[in-house]
């Protein structure tokens, strides 16, 4: 009689293994399709803006516009980190990642086009 219920036991425990395992397996198929499809996406942003030659007048005033409360006006920095030499510190796909992404609390993320984004790189470049 024993035998019996172990084997039932043993039979419930693989079932529940089993739908664990698919439940687990699913969860992190989507998780992964979602990593693709994203970093696809930012591929094809980043490729785009670092196709580009902005201009560093037209970074400027957009550094202006959306960076100085944190950067200082001669982005020497004031809660954000002085941005001279900083494509010294990163390339243009991290400062692209962190500009899109605010990879570093607590600088938020921004929406911007390639074409300003290229600008604002190209404005970045001129602080060495």
């Amino acid at each position: 009689m024993s035998t019996s219920s172990s084997s039932a036991a043993e039979r419930d425990f693989k079932r529940e293994f089993l739908k664990t395992f698919f439940i687990v397996f699913v969860i992190l198929s989507i998780c992964f399709s979602i990593f693709l499809v994203n970093h696809h996406e930012n591929n094809k942003y980043i490729i785009e803006t670092l196709s580009l030659n902005g201009t560093a007048e037209e970074g400027d005033a957009l550094f202006k516009i959306n960076c100085v409360g944190c950067h200082g006006i001669t982005a020497r920095g004031l809660v954000g980190p002085d941005l001279h030499s900083v494509t010294q510190r990163l390339n243009d796909k991290e400062i692209i990642k962190q500009v899109t992404g605010g990879l570093t609390p607590p600088m938020p993320s921004f929406e911007i086009d390639p074409v300003n984004m290229s600008n604002l790189l190209k404005y970045l470049h001129t602080l060495e």
